[in-house]
């Protein structure tokens, strides 16, 4: 078996998808986690991009379905978490009116970030390092200030944090390690980034953020294939066991072997 082969094994990518039936495995999927952990919903931060449209618009029938099935309120509470003025910002209230998302809390993290990055930095002075707070490690803590903030209001609402990786993200290990990493649950798993935006066409995902290019917003002038230099169409195209360049073929399974450690659980002696 090739590397590939393993790889989409693993990740479980499907190289063609019947959209609909994948819309009710998934939504069907959060209802049975929500009921067998007896919790009140479902809380998904909604940045503004593809994937956490398309993992609100699952949550939300699944909380709706719930609530007409059993007969009380199960809820889908999206969270906007911008650091002081976030460009596109319009585009999770776009999500939000689109899938009538009942609860939405905006709670923006740059004061709590400034003063995480500003504690590190008189550290890294008290051990002798003068430097700021590198971008990216910045970055990542912008991506755990955002996941301590969902877990404290799905802690009091009773609620279960969702996620929103999937396969191209997965295989590539592009996301934060206990920060959009850390989640209860992952309904948009063994889909690659062209399946996450089938489902996102199908239920009714604004155009404008179909189209939008790719962006986990940690610093300004980020996008994710200029970061990962490889576009998700050859991800996507890799996933589905098709030829892509060598170039980007050995780009794809570096990616994969140097970031291994995010995919595997905390190891033991």
């Amino acid at each position: 078996m090739s590397l590939q082969e393993q790889i989409i094994a693993e990740l479980g990518v499907k190289p063609t998808i019947n959209v609909e039936q994948e819309v009710r495995k998934r939504v069907d999927f959060l209802k049975s986690y929500v009921k067998d952990s007896g919790t009140s919903g479902l809380l998904i931060a909604i940045s503004g991009g593809l994937d956490s449209a398309v993992a609100a618009g699952l949550c939300k029938r699944a909380t709706d379905e719930l609530t007409e099935e059993l007969g009380k309120e199960f809820k889908t509470l999206g969270v906007f978490q911008p650091y002081g003025t976030q460009s596109d910002i319009e585009h999770s209230y776009e999500t939000a009116k689109a899938f009538d998302l009942k609860y939405v809390v905006e709670t923006n993290i740059e004061d709590t970030v400034n003063e995480i990055a500003l504690e590190v930095e008189h550290a890294l002075k008290n051990i002798g390092v003068h430097q700021h707070i590198s971008i990216p490690g910045k970055g990542n803590v912008k991506a755990r200030t955002r996941m301590v903030m969902q877990y404290a209001l799905a802690f009091e609402q009773q609620l279960l944090v969702v996620g929103t990786d999937h396969a191209s993200e997965a295989i590539t290990g592009f996301y934060t390690k206990w920060g959009d990493g850390a989640v209860d649950i992952t309904p948009l798993s063994t889909l690659n980034k062209r399946q996450v935006r089938q489902l996102g066409a199908y239920l009714g995902v604004p155009q404008s953020i179909l189209d939008k290019a790719p962006t986990a917003g940690l610093w300004e002038g980020q996008t994710d294939e200029k970061e990962l230099g490889i576009t998700y169409e050859d991800n996507s195209d890799y996933l589905e066991g098709k030829d892509i360049s060598p170039a980007s073929r050995e780009r794809l399974e570096g990616l994969y072997r140097k970031t291994a450690h995010k995919r595997n659980a905390i190891p033991g002696i």
